[in-house]
């Protein structure tokens, strides 16, 4: 599973500037074995450093082959998370049928925008916004998605 993508060096003494392709940064926790350019590698170091995760790994001590590592990606292994009842994988989501609660069906969640207030579910031309206000119960086993949704929403 892809953790991250290298997007530069930091410092002298080769640490590696993430940006995250995951929402839990525990993943980068020190201790962690992680997989760049098909190399395992154990993390030595971690910290946030302006809303990325800022990481050292054995074998890479200074800056220019830390440079040499840029655009790789950080992989680890596949892990079943633990999920509050409120929360959701956006692969999980992908997929599902939505329904709106006057029993409509719009179709199937197609793509999950991320923004940075919260997460759009992508129904056809239909966008909805992944809040509560729309979003009502999400029944994993029937896999539907049942949504309130407002007047003009839908064309």
């Amino acid at each position: 599973m892809r953790l991250g993508q290298i997007v530069g060096a930091h410092g002298l003494r080769g640490q590696l500037k993430v940006e995250p392709l995951t929402d839990f940064f525990e993943r980068f926790a020190k201790g962690t074995v992680v997989t760049i350019q098909g190399v395992e590698r154990t993390i030595t170091e971690f910290t946030v450093h302006k809303g990325r995760p800022l990481i050292r790994v054995a074998g890479i001590s200074d800056m220019t082959t830390a440079q040499k590592l840029q655009w790789a990606y950080v992989e680890g292994a596949d892990e079943e998370v633990e999920l509050d009842d409120d929360e959701f994988l956006i692969e999980d989501l992908i997929g599902m049928r939505v329904v709106t609660t006057d029993g409509r069906d719009l179709g199937v969640v197609t793509e999950v925008l991320e923004n940075p207030a919260h997460e759009i579910l992508v129904v056809g031309d239909v966008l909805i916004p992944f809040v509560d206000e729309f979003v009502g119960e999400i029944d994993d086993e029937a896999n539907v998605i049942l949504v309130k949704l407002i007047p003009g929403m839908l064309s």
